[in-house]
């Protein structure tokens, strides 16, 4: 298990960005949250297995009204007390 937090640019705000990740996270039984930021980017955390967490980053980039020009990932740790993938606000 691993835990990843993403910083989205692009069009990635007003376009269903939150609720697809939510919606393709619990479909591929991964855990965490992701908030809309003021300066218009979007954060996500994310963990559980690697391959999960790489199927819904693609998952992301080939949704037809998200246009993420680029993004910031690191590896950060798990938490274990995390159940569910949840949408935060700022």
């Amino acid at each position: 298990m691993i835990r990843r937090r993403y910083i989205f640019k692009g069009m990635v705000q007003g376009v269903g960005f939150r609720y697809q990740a939510k919606y393709s996270a619990a479909a591929l039984g991964l855990t965490g949250w992701v908030r809309n930021e003021y300066d218009g980017s979007v954060t996500l955390e994310v963990q559980g297995d690697e391959a999960s967490i790489d199927r819904l980053i693609v998952e992301l980039q080939a949704d037809r009204y998200i246009d993420i020009m680029d993004f910031e990932v690191q590896t950060i740790p798990v938490d274990p007390e995390e159940r569910r993938f949840s949408i935060a606000h700022a």
